[in-house]
Order: C-alpha cells, then sequence, then structure tokens
C-alpha cells in the first residue's frame, strides 16, 4: 500500500505556529489525514531536541521514528528548514532550506556546533543564522555525508533560493561547488509541477511538495506519495528515492492549487492591487495606487527564469495531483467561512467515522459512500475537485488564495443533512 510523506511541518517553537503542534498530536493528526512519514520539524531548537528524544524512538536502525508505545504506523524523519541571511553578490541573500539527518546523534552534533559558535538556535524553531547556505550545508555532510539537503518552497519571493526578493537565478550561482549535491527542491505552495517544467534546468532535479504546516490542519495539504508499503521505508531509502528520482518509487505528489498560494499573483495587500504577470509589465512593475514597486510573485518569477511555455512535459515528469482539504471543501458546499465551524466539522468526522483517513476520501473513496456519510452536494465538491472543475482567485503578497467549488445558488439549493 503506498505511503504519504510530509517532509515539512514546524513546531510550537516556531514563529506564528500552533501550540497544539505536540508530537503525540502530530502522530495523531497523520493518522487522520493518511499520512505514514512526516518531518518532526525545527530539531534545532533546544527544546523541541529534547521532546524529539523524550517522544520518539528509532525502529530497526532504519533512521526512522515512532511515538514511543505506538504501532508505527506514523513515522518520523528527523528534518528542520533553517533561515539564512548573508550578503552574496552585493545582495542581501534570505534563503529557506530543508535539511534531514539520519539520526539523533547527528543531529545533537550540529545543534551543539552552532550553539558553541555564537549561533542563535534557541529563539526560534526555524533559527536564522547569518551563514552562507554552502558552508552550512557543508557542516550536515561534515557530520554525516547522508545529511539530505533541499531547498525550500524555491519560488517564495522573500525567503527562498529563486525568490524575487532575495534570491538566486539558478541552482549553480546559489550552491557553487556543492551544486551537483542538490538533486531536489521544494515547489512551495504558490507553484505546482508543470510550472517548474518550464525549466529546463530542473529536469534532472526532484521536485517535492510539503505543507509547510504551520498549525495541525495544514499538515498534507501538499505531500508526496511513495509506492513503499511503510515497512519496507528507512531514511536512507527515502533520500535515494529523491536523489535518484526513482519513477517507479515515487508515484505522485499532492499539490496545492498554486493560485491559492500567498504569493503566487504581483500585487501589494494594502492596496488591494492584484496582477498576473502581463498586467504587471504593462504598469512597469508598479502599484497604480502607492506607485511603489509591486511585491512579484511566483509566476512572475518563474516566467522570468523560464525557458519554455507552459504546458511542456519533461520525460523524466514525477506525476502530481490537485487536491484541497477536505474541511475546505465542506465548508464551501455549506456557504461557511470558517473551516473550524461546529457544522463543517460534524460533516468532517462523521465522514472518518466511516472512511480510512481524509485523503483515502479526497483521492480514492466511491463518491455515493461519501454523499451517504455526508451530503450529495460534499460528494458533488470532492468529485470536482478530483477533476479539476473549481475556481481560484490567486493568493498575492502573503494572501492566500480563494477557492470557489460551488456558487452561492449551489449552496443554496443544496440539501443539508442535519447530523447533530
Amino acid at each position: 500500500m503506498p505511503t504519504v510523506l510530509d517532509l515539512h511541518i514546524h513546531s510550537k517553537y516556531s514563529r506564528a505556529c500552533s501550540q497544539k503542534l505536540t508530537l503525540p498530536n502530530i502522530d495523531k493528526t497523520c493518522r487522520q489525514k493518511g499520512v505514514g512519514v512526516i518531518s518532526t520539524g525545527d530539531f534545532t531548537h533546544p527544546e523541541w531536541f529534547a521532546h524529539i528524544k523524550e517522544n520518539l524512538e528509532e525502529i530497526n536502525n532504519s533512521g526512522l521514528f515512532k511515538l514511543k508505545g505506538s504501532d508505527g504506523k506514523v513515522r518520523f524523519i528527523l528534518g528542520t528548514e533553517i533561515s539564512t541571511i548573508y550578503k552574496k553578490g552585493d545582495k542581501t541573500r534570505r534563503i529557506h532550506t530543508c535539511f534531514f539527518a539520519p539520526s539523533l546523534e547527528v543531529v545533537e552534533k550540529v545543534n551543539n556546533w552552532l550553539d558553541d559558535n555564537g549561533y542563535n538556535i534557541k529563539s526560534d524553531g526555524r533559527p536564522i543564522l547569518g551563514m552562507d547556505i554552502i558552508d552550512l550545508a557543508k557542516l550536515f555532510w561534515k557530520f554525516d555525508e547522508r545529511c539530505l539537503v533541499i531547498p525550500a518552497h524555491i519560488w517564495t519571493p522573500w525567503y527562498a533560493m529563486f525568490g524575487s526578493k532575495s534570491g538566486f537565478d539558478s541552482i549553480e550561482e546559489a550552491w557553487g561547488d556543492v551544486a551537483d549535491k542538490i538533486k531536489a527542491i521544494e515547489t512551495g505552495l504558490s507553484s505546482d509541477p508543470p510550472m517548474n517544467w518550464r525549466l529546463s534546468a530542473l529536469d534532472n532535479i526532484t521536485l517535492v511538495s510539503n505543507s509547510d504546516a504551520h498549525s495541525l490542519k495544514n499538515i498534507a495539504r501538499e505531500a508526496n506519495v511513495f509506492a513503499h508499503n511503510i515497512e519496507d521505508l528507512t531514511y536512507d531509502e527515502i533520500k535515494r528515492v529523491i536523489e535518484e528520482k526513482d519513477k517507479d518509487k515515487f508515484l505522485y505528489t499532492i499539490e496545492f492549487y498554486p493560485e491559492e498560494g500567498r504569493y503566487h499573483y504581483d500585487g501589494h495587500r494594502k492596496c488591494k492591487v492584484s496582477f498576473p504577470p502581463k498586467l504587471s509589465k504593462e504598469n512597469n512593475l508598479l502599484c497604480p495606487v502607492c506607485k511603489k514597486k509591486l511585491v512579484l510573485g511566483v509566476s512572475y518569477r518563474v516566467d522570468d527564469l523560464a525557458d519554455r511555455e507552459l504546458g511542456f512535459k519533461p520525460k523524466s515528469a514525477i506525476p502530481y495531483k490537485h487536491l484541497i482539504e477536505l474541511d475546505k471543501i465542506i465548508a464551501d458546499s455549506v456557504g461557511i467561512k470558517s473551516r473550524k465551524s461546529k457544522k463543517v466539522m460534524s460533516y468532517y468526522n462523521n465522514i472518518l467515522r466511516y472512511a480510512k483517513n481524509e485523503l483515502d476520501v479526497l483521492l480514492n473513496e466511491k463518491i455515493e459512500n461519501i454523499a451517504k456519510w455526508s451530503t450529495p452536494l460534499i460528494a458533488e465538491g470532492v468529485k470536482r475537485v478530483r477533476n479539476g472543475e473549481v475556481k481560484v482567485i490567486p493568493g498575492y503578497d502573503g494572501e492566500y488564495g480563494k477557492i470557489e467549488i460551488f456558487t452561492a445558488k449551489e449552496v443554496k439549493g443544496g440539501k443539508q443533512k442535519t447530523l447533530l
């Protein structure tokens, strides 16, 4: 049975993250969502690392861990995201990168080195370090060559390898003499594989997708699906599949609709200005309201670096599937904005009383069963999402995009069941 992997989340010690992000809660949520392997996140933070050592135990020297006393159906990989800010090429670089380690001992060595050398790893779960990403990667590889390095959400304007505000124009420019060791990149919420396929330079790079969850409910909003049974996965096998771009084992990625991401279009949130790249260029990249430069989003940046038109698909491409979280589909079907509302959660919990997990509902469950467990309109919503029959108002300048599955008339005319 295939395994879902979400390799980038955060803990309660990261800025703007939920206090409910503890390992027992993450384990419980992964079972509900259908995730088999999840990143610990934030392993450089001393208190979170202590929480990791207290709550997790390694499974058969595999480099993967389980909650102590659990059945091991949810496994953890030691991962973290680090923010680096440094000068290079007469420009201040702000880059986020995901790092993975094969053992607690390696993490401890990295953490001790950073602490001993004056780097502040205590203030935030995602620390900000004044280091070149090359030097940071070499530090990890110094302690274990099996450490995996993946540039995070590579197109985000402010903090990313290709970001319009502080990034680079190529992997080689960013990573210098270790560029050949960067085998994968994370596409981020505001881009999807077809957008990245426009760059021939990424043809041999593995595109991974992860949630970057700051709360429990956002776990697995993006993820990766491997062909393995979970018992057959180890740290080394996960690394191998990713670095070798093994299409037989890497089945597909689960994707946000990129328009829903916070930086898909250009614009100014304060001025309520949102432009696609073509309109931004027609306005000389300036906001027509305040006359200042627009925050250039992912679409613009991809367009700027691309050497192909949208629609090109490399032979080495790994498939993908666009999804929308189940609680969002329910909320849209009942005409409620909040995913946390009592009515939405009643339908959500009732569906999961009968279903295997949320991702199985979204990907595989029979539509007639979903209708039986909820309402015909909710079931129709799942069907439309599977078929790509949705309307998305693109996000920009930190503002999430808006998903519309149903019209107001459809919602008003839809028959809802009472579960309370």
